[in-house]
């Protein structure tokens, strides 16, 4: 005979695995995150973040609004240690140059056509008073661009930088030499000042021993020094049109 007791322990096991087999477990998931509206779409690799870039730009470099190509020459003794154009006493060992037209205080890079050594000076003084010629250098100057051993060498001249404007106003002049004779220079000085009535003439001696003449225009405007300078003819020496300021 079965036990009773046992008989439903069975059954009431049997109802129990029978209501388990049919629910469902549900669990607790959250949505997925909302994509921006602009979202790239997706790919395969992750993307790479963007590090800004720690170099500096490279600097600007200034655009020349002047440039000559010709025939430069350098100086030193005998004129190291006197008053330059620009009033400053002149040193041959300071990065500096000679330049008859450009304003003075201009910064200008000359740069050796050959070599193509280049080097930025600062005009200070007038010259060079040789035909020819375009620009004379100081002494540091000239061996920065391969210039004071051979003496003379064609270079690049660019401005880069300048005080005043280039093409218009500044105070002009004619300068005339250099004489070798003193009488030379005289007699020409006394014949165009009876030429130019309004103009001043005068004569002096260089440091390297020769004489010069500047005849300074009326106003020191610069059409009349240029047809002073047109118009004057000299057997010796040669006539420079030269900015004063």
């Amino acid at each position: 005979m079965r036990n009773p007791s046992a008989i439903l322990l069975l059954l009431a096991g049997a109802l129990l695995l029978s209501g388990c087999g049919h629910r469902t477990a549900r669990v607790s998931v959250p949505p997925p995150p909302s994509l921006p509206e602009n979202a790239p779409p997706a790919t395969g690799t992750a993307a790479t973040p963007s590090v800004p870039s720690t170099q500096a730009p490279p600097a600007a470099v200034p655009e020349p609004v002047f440039a000559q190509t010709g025939i430069a020459s350098w100086y030193g003794p005998p004129y190291h240690n006197r008053r330059a154009s620009n009033g400053e006493i002149y040193n041959m060992n300071a990065l500096t140059a000679a330049h008859r037209t450009l304003p003075l205080g201009s910064m200008v890079r000359v740069t050796n056509v050959k070599t193509e050594h280049s080097v930025v000076v600062r005009i200070t003084d007038r010259g060079p008073f040789i035909p020819g010629r375009i620009i004379d250098l100081s002494l540091a100057a000239a061996k920065a661009v391969d210039v004071w051993r051979p003496g003379l060498a064609t270079v690049k001249v660019e401005l880069l930088k300048t005080p005043v404007p280039v093409d218009e106003g500044g105070r002009w002049a004619v300068q005339i030499g250099g004489f070798d004779d003193q009488a030379a220079a005289t007699e020409l000085r006394d014949h165009l000042a009876r030429r130019y009535h309004t103009a001043r003439v005068h004569e002096f001696a260089s440091p390297a021993g020769d004489w010069w003449l500047q005849v300074r225009v009326l106003q020191d405007d610069k059409q009349r020094a240029q047809e002073v300078a047109h118009d004057t003819h000299t057997p010796e020496g040669a006539v420079f049109l030269v900015r004063l300021d």
